[in-house]
């Protein structure tokens, strides 16, 4: 089939690469324009535009799908649409311009998750199982006719970061088998079934953890938010952001919500029920850093994070 691609960001990559290295022909990449990066602001192309641009595949760079999008898409006469985290909205008459219409790879187990942060929000609530769906492109969000899916049980002590770029690994083969069955005409679509939850992207305040939560509520939140926009407290008025957290083993002492106090040469934060180890965490103004070695430069005994 002659396909379409839509993304932007790195997780997008590999689903790019599998489509463009199958029977089927990647005509046009569309992404997000050039985005200005670091303290320079030097304008920079999206992962999936630099990807393309190794494929030798052309480009088309665009912050909005619209009219002017739809022409140039709709002149290459597309079989199917295929959209991977680019980040706007198909509308109409875009969304019935290729002959099958547009597929959706998600990085969740829809109908649970829908929105722009799927895996984050696993992550904060806890989620058993995540996983990638590959849905029929709707105009309500997420809410298509599923195609295809695949289930994995949520790594332990892993990241959003980490996780999302699992995922996309994942969600590329899933991907490509539900295009080639789209091409073979054996694809079944059923409809999602299930609680209804929404993703809605993360806010800094997302990332506060909240000391007064268990100890599983509090590591979620810390993966969930890592690396963006990323796990953060306050310590004697300044912002203490912590990049990595575990369990802390038995026997360990109890301390209150966000107290914070060294053992055995771990740094361990009270919670609602047993302490968490923070392993790495980074100052405001400085460097990631061994969050023991912070606390000693601290020259204190105890402190209560803010919650």
């Amino acid at each position: 089939m002659r396909l379409v691609f839509a993304g932007t960001p790195a997780v997008a990559v590999p689903s790019l690469k599998a489509l463009a290295a199958s029977s089927h022909e990647v005509d046009l990449v569309v992404t997000r324009s050039d985005a200005p990066l670091g303290r320079r602001r030097v304008l920079t192309p999206s992962p999936v535009a630099t990807a393309a641009e190794e494929l030798g595949v052309e480009t088309l760079r665009t912050s909005r799908l619209d009219d002017a999008a739809t022409v140039s898409i709709a002149e290459r006469r597309p079989d199917l649409g295929v959209i991977v985290a680019y980040g706007g909205l198909v509308r109409e008459p875009l969304l019935s311009t290729p002959r099958l219409g547009w597929i959706n790879l998600h990085f969740s187990l829809l109908p649970r998750w829908r929105g722009a942060a799927p895996v984050q929000h696993a992550l904060i609530a806890g989620d058993d199982e995540v996983g990638v769906s590959v849905f029929h492109l709707v105009a309500e969000l997420d809410a298509g006719d599923l195609i295809a899916e695949r289930a994995l049980p949520t790594p332990a002590d892993v990241t959003a970061g980490d996780l999302l770029s699992r995922l996309a690994d994942v969600g590329a083969e899933v991907l490509l088998d539900a295009v080639d069955a789209l091409a073979a005409g054996t694809a079944v679509a059923r409809a999602q079934q299930g609680e209804i939850t929404f993703a809605p992207k993360l806010s800094i305040d997302d990332g506060r953890v909240r000391w007064d939560e268990p100890a599983a509520a509090v590591l979620g939140r810390i993966r969930g938010t890592t690396p963006e926009p990323g796990a953060h407290t306050e310590v004697a008025g300044l912002r203490l952001k912590i990049l990595s957290a575990r369990r802390a083993p038995d026997p360990a002492p109890r301390l209150g919500p966000g107290t914070l106090s060294l053992h055995e040469g771990r740094l361990l934060a009270g919670t609602a029920d047993a302490p968490v180890v923070l392993d790495r965490v980074q100052p405001a103004g400085r460097s990631a850093m061994n969050a023991a070695d912070w606390w000693r430069g601290m020259r204190v005994t105890s402190a209560v994070a803010g919650s």
